[in-house]
Order: C-alpha cells, then structure tokens, then sequence
C-alpha cells in the first residue's frame, strides 16, 4: 500500500508540473504607456513609450534576448491609426550570479519608444485613449513571464502639440541615444570559418579609440554569449565575433548595435552604433601587425588566440604522453611491467649495460608498433580526405562515429563489458625469447597484447590523429609509445626499482572505472557539438542511438564472459551485432551521403518563429500562412515533424503555393501562444492553423497530422469557405 501511495503520489506530482501557474504575484516589473506630446495633431504621428521600471536584479530583454523573450506591444487602437515597431534603445550584457552572460536587454528603468500615426479625420475638441497589452518576461535568479494593459489618454488638437510637461523631454531624450548610422565611424565585416571580423574605422584620424567594444546582433548571427576581443590596428578597431551555431546560415549582411563606453560622440550621446554592413568572405588571416593593441582586455572569457595556436600541439602533446605513462596501471598492463623487466636481467646476466640495452630496445618495439599504428590511420585520413571529410570535426559522421567511440570505451573502462585480451597471459610467453630480438618483439606483441586493454585511452589519439595534419599524428602517436616504454627504460636501467612498485590489486581496477567519467565527458561534448550540426529530430535520433549501443556493449558483456557456453557467447556476439547496428543505423548522420544525380531534392522550407505581429504582417501580403504550434516535450508533435513537415510532397506543395509558414515553440511557457490556444478552445500542443487571404478565421487541421491531411486541406483551403477540420 506505500508503495501504491508513492507511485499516486508521483503521478500527481507530474500533473501538477504541467498545470498552468496562477495565483497574485506582485509584478518585479511595472509597466505605464506615456506621450511625448501632450496632445495629438489629426494625422500628425505622436511618440509614445512604454515604460519599464525594473525592481533591484531584475531585468527585460531586447529585441534579440538571447536565452530570454523580448518585450511586446499589441496594439488595441482606434480604427484608422497605425503603430510603429518598438523603437529599442542600446541593451546591455544580462549575466546571472557566477558572471554568466545569459543575454541582451535592460535593467532599472528603460522607454521603449514607439510612433503612432492618426488619421486625418480626428474630431479637434475630443480625447482619445491608446491602449495596449504589454508582455514582457522578467528575470532574476527566477524568470516569470509579465503582462500589463497600459494606455494613455490625450486630447485632439488643431494646433501643434506641444511636449507633455513630465515626459516629452525623457521621451525625447530616449530618441536621441537611439542606435543609428554615424558618418563619422564606417563599418566593415568579413567572415572567416566560423568568426566574423566586424572593422570600425574612424572618418577623422584625431578621433578617440573607442572602448569597451560589445556588439548585439538583431537576428542572432553572432553568439550573444562568446567574448569579442577587439584591437586596434591602424588606426581601426576590429572587433572578432563567433558566430552562432543557430544563426541564420545564409546571412548577407551583418545587423546589429556596436556599444561603446562613453560611446561614439561626445559626452555619450551615441552609445550604440547602428551596423548594417555587407558580409564578405575573407582569406585565412596571417600574423598579427606590430603594434596591435587589445582594447577589450577586461572583457570576461577572452583569450589570446595567438598563443592557442602555438600551444595547442604541445599541450597535445603533453597529454598524449601523460596517457602513455597512464596505460603502464590498467590492470593488463601494470602487472607486466615487473616481469618485463626481470626478463631482461635474467637475459643479460645481471649485467647492466646489457640491461640497459634490453630496455631500450623493447622501448624501439613499442615506438614502432605505434609507429605502424599512425601508419594505418594516415592511410585512413588520406581515404577520408578523398571521400570529403577535410575538416573532420565539422562533419556530422565523424563527430557522431567518434561519441560513439568514446562510449563504448567508457563502458569498457567502467566495466560492463571487457574486450577479452590480457597482455599478463603472454608475458610469461614472451620472456623466454632471448636476445635483443626476443626484446624488439617483446616490445611490439605487448603493446599488440595490451592494445585491448589500453583501447579506452588511444580513442582520443585517434580521434586527435584523424584531426590533425599526417606529421603531427606521427608525433601525438610518439609521445604515446614514449609515455608507455618509459616505466620499461627507467627500471631497465634501475632494476632494482622494481622492488618499489605497488603491488598490483583491486586498487587498478578502481583507477581504471574512474578513468571512464573523462571519457563519458569528451562523449557529452562531441553530443553537444552534434547537436549544433543536426536538426532536433536527427539529433534525437542520434541520443536514442546512443542507449542503443550501451544496450549493445551491455548485452556482449552480461552474455559472452570468461567460461560461457557456446550457446552463451553466440548470442552475446549477436546481440552486439544487430542491436548494435540498428543504433548506429538510428543515429548516423544522413546528411553525410550527398544526394544522387538523378535525384530529385524537395525545396527547403524555413520555419519563422511565431507572432502575432507576424501573421498580421504576412496577411497583408496576401499570404497563406500555416502556423505549427509544437513543443519539444510534445510526442506528437515530435511525430508530426518526422512524418508530414519532412515529407517532400509537403515541402513541395508549401513552395509552389508560396505558403509563410510560422512555428510557435512552446517548449518554454509563452504567455502569447497560452492565450493564442485558448482563443480556439485549445489548453494543448499540437496545434496547426492555416490563414487564408480574405477571410477571418483559420483553417484547424487536426492533431494527429499525416501528409494527405494537410495536402488535401491545402487545396480546399484556398477554395471552400468554412473552418471545419479536414477529416482523417
């Protein structure tokens, strides 16, 4: 019965979850609409704005939030005026408690203002009221989404209006630090890999370097949360950006606001620099110019990059031969380490030079062996460069091949299953070679024999190996075969050593479980980096593949151990087989194999987030528009994703019909979307709507979508009146 009552008590745990918030919670936020004039002028625009007052730590966000949403206003106007889009003053850096830049936007008090433009015909000697809904989501250490209806009450006037006692001159002070364009700075970007060099140069050689460089991209080009370290090179500041993995992949233009401390004219006046500059490819920069100094030396997370570039290899290097020495303490090959040696006093005679010799020619054995290894895989780069991959790890197939590499290893080192070689089962075979030949080759069967064993730590060499140019891979595997044959050289030339090693116990198979978490860690990066070159729908697949191959591993381990039966061990090597091809067949990147020549490839069909601004906007263009209402956590909407907005009949018809087709994600609570939902009766996701050109309400396809559905309701929906679902 507690059992029963926990297993209630969870349940309703998870309804609660998903059940709307309520309740009265005072606003962090407060929000009033205010003029600039004090009355309004017949078809004269006016400028309102909405002013935000922020409690102590909290904070909006801008027009591109980052990681939050940006303020709204929907507009509930009188019938002949028209609103403006927010006017957005320069934001600034939002960092939560550990310095964490988390994204754009405003704290303690900000306008945003906005212009309204009334119609001609306003009776002089009348008020009007402009109302508005404002949403906006506040943040702290917490983040609430807020809303308020604000409005603003003025008097129509024949005359000139005049500004408003209390605000006109905050107003218009708010429009005049507006970004913009300033003759006296030109901008230039150039885009390089996965950088864009953003150049400002001053019109007048006598105009102050700017300072404390920050530029916020309008439509997330660049990462809002990577550092921007700029210099100043002849006169110039360049500004270098990384780019966002999410970003628009076709940009043209680089768009943004470049911030400066004070700003860009005297006494501050500009403290955003409007930037609208044409993106150009440029070639792979050399050196940097003498002289070059940094001008964003505080800001948080930057690097010098020049030293990256030269450190790199040797800090490579250096790990490679720390992973050397670690493999001497798994448990197949630690416990060799001693008789090795013995074997070679027992082969000299006691005799230390000769020992010595036998020592350093087993240390040749091991290099070569490695050697051949870096052999076989330059081999293999040079198969991959011809087969396309060039920059590895910008190819989805080797980011996905080599997590899955660096899992199983991890598994292996934690144990759940073992590769069945022990290098302790031949030492007592390889000692009784004798001479220096029997060393050499004791030298390669043992780094051969240990190879199993040592597996988990030569994944990352490989991985590094097929990154890097043939030479360096020849040098990473050096310093491999160097850390391994080390212990052997010194106690070769110490034998006596040998009484002061460890004995070997349970104390190696605790050290070798504890070396998998750094290989589960380089696993969950390369997913990370994977997740940034799939679609979410692949990627998925791809973290399903994942269990699929630990199940596999698991399944050859529990069944094919150390005295099973034949039976036994059959179907364990059959279980890693099919299970573990069906995960890789799961996961593996499609994208990889390039599309035939007689193939015929659906148009892509870009997914604009959702708004009511939007559908508005696209409405009176004349367009279709299909609006997909969906969420991550939502199975069938995951469905409806794989099975009708892949399917290229779909695709197809979306392109020849020019349908706009908007996505409203609502895997994090939006206020907007909830009250969008509602107007239909819907508490839920999936939800597809299409807007037809002249009339007033949508089209609701069901929830469970198929690609004749939404193709039969394409056609029906352009000609037949109505708003009933089409049937299944």
């Amino acid at each position: 019965m507690p059992s029963v009552r926990r297993l209630l008590g969870f349940f309703l745990l998870i309804l609660v979850a998903f059940l709307p918030a309520r309740g009265a919670e005072p606003s962090h936020v407060q929000a009033t609409l205010v003029a600039a004039e004090a009355s309004i002028q017949p078809g004269r625009p006016v400028t309102v704005a909405l002013r935000l007052v922020h409690a102590p730590h909290w904070h909006t966000y801008w027009i591109n939030p980052g990681t939050g949403l940006p303020t709204t206003l929907t507009w509930d106007l009188p019938a002949g005026w028209e609103a403006g889009d927010i006017q957005w003053p320069t934001p600034t850096i939002i960092r939560d408690h550990t310095g964490t830049i988390t994204g754009n936007g405003y704290s303690d008090e900000v306008l945003l203002p906005v212009t309204l433009t009334p119609p001609a015909n306003l009776a002089p000697g009348t008020n009007v009221t402009l109302r508005a809904s404002a949403d906006w989501l506040m943040c702290a250490a917490t983040c609430v989404p807020g809303n308020a209806d604000v409005s603003v009450t003025l008097p129509i006037r024949t005359e000139a209006p005049t500004p408003d006692a209390t605000w006109g001159a905050r107003v218009q002070r708010a429009r005049d630090t507006l970004p913009r364009t300033d003759p006296a700075w030109a901008t230039t970007a150039t885009r390089q890999g996965k950088t864009i060099t953003l150049t400002v140069r001053p019109a007048a050689a006598s105009a102050p370097v700017p300072a404390k460089l920050w530029f916020f991209a309008d439509d997330g080009l660049v990462a809002y949360d990577q550092p921007q370290p700029a210099e100043v090179r002849g006169g110039a500041t360049t500004l270098t950006l990384a780019l966002s993995p999410d970003g628009p992949k076709d940009a043209t233009h680089l768009r943004g606001v470049l911030a400066a401390d004070p700003g860009w004219r005297p006494e501050g006046a500009l403290p955003g620099l409007r930037v609208d500059a044409p993106l150009s490819d440029a070639p792979i920069a050399t050196a940097t110019p003498a002289g070059a100094t940094n001008t964003n030396a505080a800001a948080p997370g930057t690097s010098a990059a020049g030293s990256a570039a030269t450190g790199g290899l040797a800090g490579t290097l250096l790990l490679a031969f720390v992973g050397g020495l670690i493999l001497n303490l798994m448990p197949c090959v630690f416990p060799v380490l001693g008789i090795k040696i013995l074997g070679f006093v027992n082969q000299a005679g006691h005799e230390r030079r000769r020992v010595a010799l036998h020592g350093l020619t087993f240390a040749l054995g091991v290099l070569l062996s490695f050697w051949t290894l870096a052999g076989l895989l330059a081999v293999l780069r040079a198969g991959g460069d011809q087969l396309g991959w060039g920059f590895q790890l910008q190819s989805p197939a080797f980011v996905y091949a080599l997590a899955v590499l660096m899992l199983v290893f991890g598994l292996n080192m934690s144990g759940v299953f073992e590769f069945g070689l022990s290098a302790t089962s031949v030492g007592s075979d390889l000692q009784m070679k004798s001479g220096y030949s029997g060393s050499f080759f004791s030298g390669v069967l043992a780094t051969v024999v240990a190879t199993p064993c040592s597996a988990p730590f030569l994944a990352p060499a490989l991985g590094a190996a097929l990154a890097v140019s043939t030479v360096e891979s020849f040098v990473i595997f050096t310093a491999i075969a160097l850390g391994l044959a080390l212990p052997y050289l010194l106690l070769s030339i110490f034998p006596q050593a040998v009484k002061a090693l460890p004995r070997p116990g349970a104390w190696m198979e605790t050290f070798k479980q504890f070396m998998a978490f750094p290989l589960y860690a380089t696993a969950g990066y390369l997913a990370w980096v994977l997740a940034g070159q799939l679609s979410e729908e692949r990627f998925l697949s791809a973290l399903f593949s994942f269990v699929l191959v630990a199940l596999a591993v698991w399944m050859y381990g529990r069944w094919r151990t150390p005295g099973a039966s034949a039976g036994r061990a059959r179907f364990g090597l059959a279980s890693l087989i099919v299970v573990g091809a069906l995960g890789l067949w799961l996961g593996w990147p499609r994208s990889v194999a390039a599309p035939s020549a007689t193939s015929t490839q659906a148009p892509e069909v870009t997914w604009e987030p959702w708004s009511p601004d939007a559908v508005a906007r696209l409405r009176a263009e004349g367009r279709i528009v299909y609006v997909d209402f969906t969420a991550r956590w939502c199975a069938t909407c995951q469905a409806n994703k794989r099975l009708v907005f892949h399917s290229d009949d779909v695709l197809r018809a979306f392109a020849d019909r020019k349908i706009a087709t908007l996505r409203g994600d609502w895997t994090n609570r939006d206020p907007r979307i909830t009250t969008e939902l509602a107007k239909y009766g819907r508490s839920a996701v999936p939800f597809n709507v299409i807007w037809l050109p002249g009339r007033a309400d949508p089209v609701i396809l069901p929830e469970l979508l198929t690609p004749a559905i939404v193709l039969n309701a394409l056609p029906r929906a352009e000609s037949v009146g109505g708003n009933a679902a089409p049937s299944a």
